[in-house]
């Protein structure tokens, strides 16, 4: 683990200690750095090709903390399996097109099992090239994990070289994770914005059975193969400001409540976007375990401040779109009147809003100003002194066994008296497949 000020500014905030200075948590994506680079943007999704020299080029230019590019989503695999959940628009940037892997009749089918039932029945579904014969699907699967892994080793040489270079915050190797509240996951990929909306009114307790279900196959998603309270698991929150009170307590918050706890438990701290405004469910969010990291899209700075920062991480509500329409200065003066605000006490990494997500979304001049005026203007007189208690851990642990599925170890046959070495080799590459095939959705 590195030991620079800057790393220890954020393991100290992790750690329940005020830092010597506000941690910048500002992370430019991969199609920011691209247009950046005047690249070709869905050339470049395809091949990465110049990423590192343009990423090099804008972090030599910004006081970055966290490092760029994030966790973006493949063409080529997406494109192998014939994929409807994430498809390149004209334009080249990846789109999300509302999607219904399953029926309002399939409720039942989903809660007896939902793995299994995610394999069968909403794969052929949302990937064309599943739906045909057993072989086209075999080459096809087999392609689409060659194409990932080859993607996924490619970016991660990009990201290691950038944070060998530039003093960023390193998370413990595999202790980065995402996955999505159960709600949510029914809504992005299961049954649409349109279908749960009806759902809630159709057939509601299956909404919340089906919640429940799924539980055990977003904690396995969820957690990453290292757990640490250095790392994190990203939950970018979507329906919950759709639904109103009732439906929240009833529907959302008890699945999401319980994966956050027992990702907690399991040793992995979530960041949770709160996209939206969240100020009314500010309340149940204190409910949430100690440290629990948050970053705000809208809301008052003072209320979210009042409400939860003597328990948790708090970032955003940095307008990103004040870098595109205001002044040099108000873009500074607007990042002061939310340090004094936010910083107070500790529990703070400084953050937009959102990302920036290409480059016509902000002022790159503006940008820089902000986070030069932070790295240089928040620093604490009470470095060392602690933000919250020291975490107790309870002796009772919220425990999620895997999700069920016939289809998780295939058994082979292997020579008597090698099954000690043979296994642990096969079972490395069932874990491979199972992990991709996790991620798929």
């Amino acid at each position: 683990m590195k030991t620079d000020a800057i790393q220890k500014n954020f393991t100290d905030v992790y750690d329940g200690v005020i830092p010597k200075r506000v941690p910048i948590g500002a992370v430019l994506p991969l199609e920011f750095c691209i247009q950046y680079g005047g690249l070709d943007l869905g050339k470049t999704q395809w091949t990465l090709d110049g990423v590192y020299e343009a990423t090099d080029r804008l972090c030599g230019e910004l006081p970055l903390e966290s490092a760029p590019l994030g966790t973006p989503r493949y063409p080529a695999y997406l494109t192998l399996l014939g994929a409807k959940t994430y498809v390149m628009g004209d334009s080249g940037f990846m789109q999300h097109p509302e999607v219904m892997g399953m029926e309002p009749e399939d409720y039942d089918d989903f809660i007896k099992s939902p793995r299994d039932f995610i394999i069968e029945t909403v794969f052929p579904k949302l990937f064309t090239n599943w739906e045909k014969d057993s072989v086209s699907r075999a080459l096809s699967f087999a392609g689409a994990l060659l194409a990932h892994n080859d993607y996924q080793n490619k970016h991660a040489a990009i990201v290691k070289k950038l944070r060998e270079k530039y003093t960023f915050y390193t998370p413990p190797i595999g202790s980065l994770g995402g996955v999505t509240a159960p709600f949510d996951y029914l809504a992005d990929f299961l049954r649409g914005f349109t279908g749960i909306t009806k759902d809630i009114k159709r057939c509601p307790e299956k909404i919340a059975e089906a919640c429940d279900a799924v539980l055990p196959f977003l904690f396995e998603k969820g957690l990453p193969a290292n757990p640490h309270k250095y790392g994190q698991t990203f939950m970018p929150l979507h329906m919950a400001t759709y639904l109103r009170n009732k439906e929240f307590d009833k529907f959302y918050w008890p699945s999401f409540h319980r994966l956050v706890e027992t990702l907690h438990d399991a040793g992995q701290p979530c960041y949770i976007f709160c996209e939206a405004d969240w100020t009314r469910y500010l309340d149940y969010l204190l409910e949430l375990p100690e440290g629990t990291r948050f970053c705000f899209e809208y809301g008052d700075p003072q209320t979210v401040k009042d409400k939860l920062g003597k328990k948790h991480i708090l970032s955003g509500l940095y307008p990103v779109t004040y870098l595109k329409t205001a002044t040099k200065q108000e873009c500074v003066d607007k990042a002061k009147e939310l340090i004094d605000i936010m910083a107070p006490g500790g529990n703070y990494i400084f953050n937009f809003d959102k990302n920036p997500f290409v480059m016509s979304d902000c002022n790159l001049d503006n940008y820089k100003a902000v986070l030069e005026y932070v790295a240089q203007n928040s620093n604490y007189a009470n470095a060392g002194e602690r933000s919250r208690p020291a975490e107790t851990h309870s002796e009772t642990k919220r425990v999620l066994a895997l999700a069920e599925t016939k289809y998780r170890n295939i058994g082979c046959s292997v020579p008597e008296g090698l099954e000690n070495v043979i296994a642990p080799i096969l079972t490395k590459y069932q874990d491979n497949i199972w992990a991709f095939m996790t991620k798929l959705l």
